[in-house]
């Protein structure tokens, strides 16, 4: 389980543009990103770096950043 961010405060930073989004969201957002890193660092496997986060925590540490934004399709 993941405790850092924390779950709401990832909610509420994909929430900025006034929708709510829901746990479901995040999840499909999250889920996106760690699969382009997944397949980044299958690219990349010759550089790997011994102290590299989860593919999913990077992607949550991404989203509390601000780096990541939900966007409906």
């Amino acid at each position: 389980m993941i405790n850092v961010p924390p779950v709401d405060s990832l909610i509420s930073k994909l929430s900025e543009n006034g929708d709510r989004v829901s746990r479901y969201a995040l999840c499909v957002v999250v889920a996106k990103r760690a699969r382009q890193l997944i397949e980044q660092n299958s690219v990349n496997s010759a550089r790997e770096n011994p102290h590299h986060l989860k593919e999913i925590a990077l992607a949550c540490e991404e989203i509390e950043e601000g780096k990541i934004k939900a966007v409906k399709d």
